[in-house]
């Protein structure tokens, strides 16, 4: 499992276990849908500001592009700040 997505599956309250120590590691994401919905709600925020323009290192002309695109998708999802 990404450690990224472990963080925010953890963050979420959910409860991440591991079958074995070896890889492949296969895993189990055990939680409430409260606790499921909050884990999408977290990886969809990431999504977001990994597509901000103060996140990339060269900002471009197509900034405005950008910040439009993060809107979109808090919309679509109806995510709130």
């Amino acid at each position: 499992m990404h450690k990224k997505i472990k963080e925010l599956a953890e963050q979420s309250g959910l409860k991440v276990e591991s079958w074995m120590t070896n890889p492949p590691k296969p895993f189990q994401i055990l939680g409430s849908a409260e606790e499921f919905e909050k884990f999408a709600e977290l990886i969809i925020k990431e999504c977001m500001e990994v597509a901000s323009p103060n996140y990339m290192s060269t900002p471009s002309d197509s900034v405005y592009y950008v910040e439009q695109a993060i809107i979109r998708i808090e919309e679509h999802f109806g995510i709130e700040e």
